[in-house]
């Protein structure tokens, strides 16, 4: 009675509005990669006389970054240059044809070994008059008859050489000695190939992240020399739930923290194979961040995940705990001039921060009491302010 003869006791309130669910804020954790990141070394093996860079250096796309000693390959590059200046010549002339002193060269050779054999011949056939005489030996005789042999040799080959220079250079001879010199040049190309490839360029921009070799290392082709990490686009690798990652969509718009920043991502791919030691599926997105950040940093990968629950929600101070760690709320129902209050159950769904989602025996625009709970009873007379 006294309570009911009490003045009405003023009370905040709040009228219930209804939702269809709520949206949970997760995070997953990954880090921080490099998108494009090259082991960086010699396709052949040699002597490393240089390397430009230090850990950490910056370095554009195309910039030196070490050197192998090429000295026999340019000592073999400058052979292969004088054989090709001497096939070229040798080419020259032929295509030219021969030169008129050394057809006139020729010709004097050639009449020369023909007064020569004309006087071996007169000289042998008296030395048959003689040896029928018995004058001379056989052997002065046979002597006498090889020697005009040799000159009759000596004189059709200088014959055919002077043939040759009268009627000009064959065409297979040109022919063949254009091959030597697109040959030697081919030799030329190779040695040039393979004095680029003794000299490592920066295949992207970015950092250098590892220097494993100095000067004066014989190395072998293919190994390590420098370990390069592209700078300015970042790449985000983070393990997310299976059942989550068919709600992530290639080239969708997400949120990564690193640190205690946030910056946009954006999702590249997510790979199709399961983590093996995590069971998750690696999502990996793109960041514009700065090239400052630190790769192997930690990111958080951030998702609202939307869960579909009707109910209202309440301020925490709202809350009244019952017996058996029940929970109810106080309702401000109308009443003449005032209200009285009332005493409702609920079921708490979902915190968040200071406020929760609740269900139970209470409708729409229901005004709860939201302070000073612990001032009231069911029955009681208050007073809503506005």
């Amino acid at each position: 009675d006294a309570i009911a003869d009490a003045p009405p006791l003023p009370v905040e309130t709040v009228a219930l509005a209804p939702v269809e669910g709520y949206t949970v804020e997760r995070q997953y954790t990954g880090e921080l990669v490099a998108q494009r990141r090259s082991a960086l070394g010699f396709e052949q093996g040699g002597t490393v006389v240089a390397v430009l860079v230090q850990e950490g250096d910056r370095v554009a796309a195309g910039q030196p970054l070490a050197r192998l000693d090429t000295r026999s390959l340019t000592a073999q590059r400058q052979q292969l240059v004088a054989q090709r200046d001497q096939a070229v010549a040798s080419l020259n002339e032929l295509q030219n044809g021969p030169r008129q002193q050394s057809i006139a060269a020729a010709q004097a050779a050639v009449g020369d070994l023909e007064q020569q054999l004309a006087l071996a011949q007169t000289q042998r056939d008296r030395r048959v008059d003689l040896y029928e005489r018995g004058a001379i030996s056989r052997e002065e005789l046979d002597q006498q008859t090889f020697g005009s042999g040799a000159l009759e040799n000596r004189l059709a080959q200088a014959q055919s050489e002077l043939n040759e220079l009268l009627s000009g250079t064959r065409p297979e001879q040109i022919a063949a000695q254009q091959a030597r010199v697109r040959q030697l040049e081919a030799q030329i190309q190779a040695v040039d190939v393979d004095l680029s490839k003794a000299v490592i360029t920066a295949p992207f921009g970015g950092r250098i992240s590892d220097r494993p070799v100095d000067e004066g290392t014989v190395v072998s082709g293919g190994q390590t020399v420098l370990q390069l990490s592209e700078g300015g686009t970042t790449e985000a690798r983070v393990g997310v739930p299976a059942d989550l990652a068919q709600t992530l969509a290639v080239g969708s718009a997400q949120t990564v923290q690193v640190g205690d920043r946030a910056f946009p991502a954006i999702v590249t791919a997510l790979l199709p194979e399961l983590e093996s030691t995590s069971r998750t599926v690696t999502a990996v997105l793109s960041l514009d961040i700065s090239e400052e950040a630190i790769l192997g940093q930690t990111a958080r990968l951030i998702l609202q995940d939307t869960q579909p629950t009707a109910g209202f929600w309440l301020p925490s101070t709202a809350l009244v705990q019952g017996e058996q760690g029940l929970w109810s709320v106080y309702v401000a129902e109308p009443s003449g001039d005032a209200a009285a209050v009332a005493r409702q159950p609920v079921e708490i769904v979902h915190t968040e921060g200071d406020r929760v989602l609740v269900q139970g025996l209470v409708d729409a625009g229901d005004r709860v009491i939201t302070s000073g709970t612990h001032r009231v009873v069911p029955g009681q007379a208050v007073s809503v302010s506005n």
